[in-house]
């Protein structure tokens, strides 16, 4: 056996949900710029989960679950109320989700129907913990979802008890959209993993939130944030950036593993921070991201990758930045149910090997010779 690091270019199963090739992503088939231009992100859950597109009727009834389903239990609030005040933000949701499990008396029941409720429940549940978290940490009381409206919208006014703006829910709506599935990512993969054992779907949803919470998958953005508070106006982009570049320093944000020109999302969420600031008549954090762009694509030949844009427009929506990854994990969860659902139907336990690199041929000594 020959190990490759990181499991690089080893194909290790196969699925329909989405693919990337030739630098191109598409979810069942359909490019994500007609997606991402489009589609709301309920209708892209649906195609996820079912393989097409929702006629009216079936959007209109997915919609209607998302609702009745966006509610959580006092208990799962009542315990947020004990989470200490400054605790990491994903560490919140993986434990919150896992608790979750505790009040859904369909939790263990692995039919299919039963697991499609569940992928819907947790889809309609994940942004009103989020918004429950940051509201309990701030002193606040949490507000209840909303009815007929949006995920993204819900998402919005449960943060912030005011009701957005059409542009900042098309926006997020559109990250949502973005961020939904990206073949066989680390979380995705992590999410597999654990319901091959026949496990149940929280279980899976829980270790691909902890693996998620990982700054080498979901924490690009926030890391980008960071950046950005740190340079601090536009006059000091190029010199920040140019020393970062002379010490060959990692700048957040570019290059992508699987992308080798260029990250097909990252135009769409440039397009949104540049609204976004346009309506917020604060276009400081899009000029700022757009000459780091220029200088490392320029003198690196790196470009943007889907973390990059996120940060200047999570941030003009009034987002805290360590909800950055949480809001990731809102829009994934779509996939990593739909990934779950797909291992179910056709499963097998997911069980490596590795290649030994231990000493050989070693003897036991009796503790009284050590």
């Amino acid at each position: 056996m020959t190990a490759t690091k990181g499991l690089e270019g080893i194909v290790a199963t196969t699925s329909s949900i989405s693919s990337i090739i030739d630098g191109v992503l598409t979810y069942r088939g359909i490019n994500i710029d007609e997606l991402a231009e489009n589609a709301s992100f309920e209708e892209v859950a649906y195609l996820l989960w079912f393989g097409k597109l929702p006629t009216q009727s079936e959007l209109d009834d997915l919609n209607r679950q998302l609702g009745e389903y966006a509610a959580i239990p006092s208990e799962i609030i009542e315990q947020m109320k004990l989470y200490p005040k400054d605790s990491n933000s994903m560490a919140a949701l993986r434990t919150a989700v896992s608790s979750l499990a505790l009040y859904d008396a369909e939790a263990n029941d692995m039919a299919y129907e039963a697991n499609v409720r569940k992928a819907i429940k947790l889809q309609a549940q994940l942004p009103t913990v989020i918004a429950a978290f940051s509201r309990i940490r701030k002193g606040q009381d949490p507000i209840a979802p909303k009815q007929g409206v949006s995920v993204a919208h819900n998402f919005l006014y449960m943060l912030s008890g005011e009701e957005p703006s059409d542009v900042a829910v098309k926006s997020l709506d559109q990250a949502l959209v973005l961020h939904a599935d990206h073949e066989l990512n680390a979380s995705t993969f992590s999410a597999r993993v654990t319901v091959a054992t026949l496990s149940d779907i929280y279980s899976g949803v829980t270790s691909a939130i902890g693996t998620l919470k990982g700054p080498l998958h979901g924490g690009a953005n926030e890391a980008v944030m960071v950046m950005l508070e740190e340079i601090g106006s536009l006059a000091n982009v190029e010199p920040y950036i140019t020393a970062k570049l002379n010490n060959k320093d990692k700048i957040m944000g570019f290059g992508h593993r699987v992308y080798k020109n260029g990250d097909p999302r990252a135009k769409h969420l440039m397009k949104m921070s540049r609204e976004l600031g346009k309506q917020k008549g604060n276009l400081e954090l899009y000029e700022m991201s757009t000459k780091i762009e220029e200088l490392v694509t320029g003198q690196k030949g790196l470009k943007p990758n889907v973390d990059f844009y996120s940060a200047s427009v999570y941030t003009t929506l009034g987002i805290a930045r360590d909800l950055f990854t949480p809001i990731f994990a809102i829009s994934r969860l779509s996939g990593w149910t739909a990934h779950i659902l797909e291992q179910y139907e056709n499963n097998r336990i997911i069980r490596p090997r590795a290649e030994y690199t231990g000493p050989s041929n070693a003897k036991y000594v009796p503790i009284a010779e050590r």
